[in-house]
């Protein structure tokens, strides 16, 4: 019977319902996609620094966990000291990071061709070549694609024209590279690099060759690569962790003010509804039953049609920009979302639930 009464209720109001329910969908659909895309962002950074092939990574000293952020304050010289003193050490190359806002905004890896290759084992080219020139450019497939780049074409990047050598496979740590001594005039680094890639003669000397390092280097930040990747989490990037609290909790209050005023405008045009089931015999309970059990109801289908938006726009996200990677929550993520949304219905739903149950029902019943 109540179930009854409830479908009955939310059908009479099918716009209120449509609305409610869509605003829990954005709830669930905005936790969602901001967990997918910063995850999804940093996974995706993680693996292409493991795609270059190093073992062991060298920045400097109190760096950021974000390659980008490194900046360019170590002497290149750092390079040969390291292949000449570290033993089990194969290939070191350096590398210069530069951002640049052109277009969207872009990392770009200026690169010396000899070493990288000899750390990375050689880009994999799809067309065109290596640099043959200082203004020569090589962009990987994804970029290629979103961007709608052939080799041959002319790319403005750092207030300079750029030929497009080749096209090369993505997940050699960025999608965008230039030869070294242009990133360095450019970028007024001359000299300098913001990181450098070791390999390993075998990866079983890994700790050994960064105790090494960090013996030769006492204040510089050494890393092997697989510890850079599990670093590469929203806990240890606070702006990051605060970013998505931040989105968080505006998908919950836009989920509990539509559901608080939905609900509370819904009270107000029962009452005479509310009085007659309290002449009746319902107990305060049962009303504020009642209204738990629309909410939730709305709550489910919210959920529901969140989780089909949340594919819907990471399909629509990755469809329009390729280079961007939005990953589908963990299972405790979809948990969590679909606990935030129902918890924060019931609380918008709570105070018009005990207002509807304090109504006098002669009062509910005089009501016009």
């Amino acid at each position: 019977m109540e179930n009854k009464i409830v479908l009955s209720n939310l059908l009479h109001r099918p716009i209120r319902t449509g609305i409610s329910v869509l605003a829990v969908a954005i709830e669930v659909g905005m936790v969602l996609l901001v967990v997918g895309l910063t995850s999804g962002m940093l996974n995706d950074s993680a693996k292409r620094q493991e795609g270059v092939g190093a073992e062991v990574l060298v920045q400097p000293p109190n760096s950021s966990y974000f390659i980008a952020m490194s900046g360019a304050p170590m002497p290149i010289k750092i390079g040969d000291l390291i292949a000449q003193r570290v033993p089990h050490v194969e290939s070191v190359t350096p590398v210069l990071v530069i951002f640049s806002s052109t277009g969207g905004l872009n990392m770009i890896y200026g690169i010396d061709m000899t070493s990288f290759d000899a750390v990375s084992r050689g880009f994999v080219y799809l067309s065109g070549g290596p640099f043959k020139g200082p203004y020569d450019i090589l962009v990987d497939d994804w970029y290629a694609k979103a961007n709608h780049v052939k080799v041959g074409e002319s790319l403005n990047f750092l207030n300079h024209e750029f030929h497009v050598a080749g096209i090369v496979e993505h997940g050699k740590g960025a999608r965008l590279f230039i030869p070294l001594a242009t990133a360095q005039d450019l970028s007024g680094a001359r000299d300098k690099a913001s990181i450098f890639y070791v390999k390993c003669t075998d990866p079983g000397y890994t700790e050994s060759v960064i105790s090494g390092i960090k013996s030769l280097l006492p204040d510089y930040k050494v890393l092997s690569i697989q510890e850079y990747m599990s670093l590469m989490t929203s806990n240890n990037l606070p702006a990051l962790n605060a970013f998505i609290n931040a989105m968080v909790g505006i998908a919950v209050l836009i989920g509990f003010l539509v559901i608080f005023l939905s609900m509370y405008t819904t009270i107000t045009e029962r009452t005479r509804e509310i009085g007659i089931l309290k002449s009746l015999g319902a107990s305060k309970a049962y009303i504020v039953e009642l209204i738990m059990r629309e909410t939730v109801a709305i709550s489910v289908v919210g959920m529901v049609g969140g989780f089909g938006a949340t594919a819907l726009g990471r399909k629509v996200l990755t469809g329009a920009f390729p280079t961007l990677t939005v990953e589908f929550p963990s299972f405790q993520w979809v948990v969590w979302a679909a606990l935030l949304a129902l918890g924060g219905s019931l609380i918008g739903a709570l105070y018009p639930a005990m207002r509807a149950a304090r109504l006098d029902p002669v009062d509910a019943l005089a009501y016009e």
